[in-house]
């Protein structure tokens, strides 16, 4: 049985993805009336883009009349070789995964806090407290940002209803990954404590926790789902 009222309207960023898919779906059974905002979905956006994410973000309130839930799944994960990276490759992944989520926020939250409830989770990474590698210095910068960011919206929102999250997924079998060879997946599966590979579903179970009445205790946390390869 769902723990949420089918009237609350969740949107997930990167919906179209492996990761933010199963969130979406996961969602969907719990009740939530899920918006897939990506460039392919509900709502098609570029999330690089100040103005198309506005936007996109009156258009949703538009159509669906609110937002309750917000979820950040969306990244840009480009490898770039930290000493020749331009500032327009790193302002895009900036954009993507720290500034979107800003944007959003500040058009969501104002809802939010007039009905005495909201919940935003951000999809981070456990390569904030274990890079491995330089090449992903943009992406990791980017996620170490949204944990200073989801525990400071946390502190500001709690008085009004708003729980801010994070969820950091270890390495994640998913189209996005499977460049990594299977040596990778193999180092961080010797790493965590419950030996099995992680699934996207995985994710999606404990943001569905996170978005819903009763985890509303919790805020301004990362719930690092990486199978205890980071025992914090």
């Amino acid at each position: 049985m769902a723990d949420v009222p089918t009237a609350r309207v969740a949107v997930v960023t990167g919906g179209a993805g492996a990761i933010g898919g199963a969130i979406a779906r996961e969602l969907a059974r719990l009740g939530h009336q899920v918006v897939v905002l990506d460039r392919t979905g509900d709502v098609v956006c570029d999330l690089a883009s100040e103005a198309d994410v506005r936007r996109a973000a009156a258009e949703i309130l538009e159509r669906y009349g609110r937002v309750d839930v917000l979820v950040h799944s969306a990244a840009a994960a480009d490898a770039l070789e930290w000493e020749t990276v331009g500032l327009a490759d790193w302002r895009r992944i900036q954009a993507v995964n720290v500034e979107s989520v800003l944007l959003l926020a500040q058009a969501f939250v104002p809802g939010m806090r007039e009905r005495g409830f909201g919940r935003i989770v951000l999809i981070t990474s456990d390569t904030v407290w274990r890079p491995p590698s330089p090449d992903l210095l943009g992406y990791i910068t980017s996620k170490g940002a949204l944990t200073a960011f989801a525990r400071t919206l946390a502190a500001a929102l709690g008085k009004d209803g708003i729980a801010v999250t994070s969820v950091a997924p270890g390495l994640t079998r998913t189209p996005a990954t499977a460049y990594q060879p299977d040596e990778a997946f193999d180092a961080a599966l010797a790493t965590q404590a419950l030996p099995r590979p992680l699934v996207p579903d995985d994710v999606a179970a404990t943001v569905g926790f996170l978005a819903g009445d009763a985890a509303e205790a919790l805020t301004g946390q990362v719930l690092t789902v990486d199978g205890g390869s980071l025992l914090r």
